[in-house]
């Protein structure tokens, strides 16, 4: 066996493991900061939040690796094409999202409010329906990737099975209520929902743009919605 091949052979599980490196770091950090923000390493909304968002994110990645895993490496990266407004809308939407962490660790610190443990609860049953709508999104979405863009690398196509059967953006929707509106829910924080309606917002002129795009640029798709005609709200939008 040439040298060569031995090297080639092990790229993809060097790739891999570096990856899986890069995201423990990135974790340990996430979690370092929450806590020291939050001035306390026993502050038990934060432990339970992180552990529901690694439960949540390893069942959904298990059951989609089985379905198409192809969908879960194009997600690890940006493809070529991707929309400038699309980085910057997403941009806008990290940054809201990592505000209400912030605020949320703050609000824990300083007691700014308070709330009751059942709307943990309820956080926990909105968190679980966007797993589900993510997690059934991609496993019938071959395209469900990352940032927008038309994928003529991959003879992009119209998708209307599964969930958008019903409306054009099921993700969106999950991540609006199970994720984003969620999280000052998990965290006990009202002064957090402040970021969090920010980040709702740019990720609804994200769907619009999104679905803009699309009926100009892939075809078969303004078809699509006049069978299915609303993006994220049956009946509503």
């Amino acid at each position: 066996m040439k040298e060569s091949d031995v090297a080639g052979n092990s790229g993809p599980v060097k790739s891999m493991s570096a990856k899986i490196v890069m995201g423990s770091v990135i974790v340990v950090l996430f979690v370092g900061l929450l806590f020291l923000i939050a001035g306390r390493f026993n502050w038990t909304r934060g432990w339970a939040y992180i552990g529901l968002l690694s439960c949540g994110q390893s069942v959904s990645c298990l059951y989609v690796r089985r379905k198409d895993a192809e969908v879960l490496r194009r997600r690890g990266r940006i493809g070529r094409g991707t929309k400038t407004w699309d980085k910057f809308v997403l941009g806008l939407f990290a940054t809201a999202y990592l505000a209400e962490i912030v605020v949320a660790a703050v609000d824990e610190r300083y007691t700014w409010s308070t709330m009751s443990g059942w709307f943990w609860l309820l956080g926990t049953i909105m968190y679980i329906f966007y797993v589900f709508m993510l997690t059934w999104a991609m496993s019938v979405n071959t395209h469900f990737e990352k940032t927008v863009r038309i994928q003529h690398d991959r003879e992009h196509r119209v998708i209307d099975s599964g969930p958008y059967r019903i409306i054009r953006h099921p993700g969106y929707l999950g991540t609006i209520l199970g994720f984003v509106l969620a999280t000052p829910l998990l965290l006990g924080s009202w002064w957090a929902f402040a970021p969090a309606v920010a980040a709702a917002a740019f990720m609804v002129v994200r769907t619009a743009l999104e679905d803009r795009t699309l009926q100009r640029e892939l075809e078969g798709y303004k078809a699509y919605t006049q069978n299915v005609r609303c993006r994220l709200l049956p009946g509503v939008w």
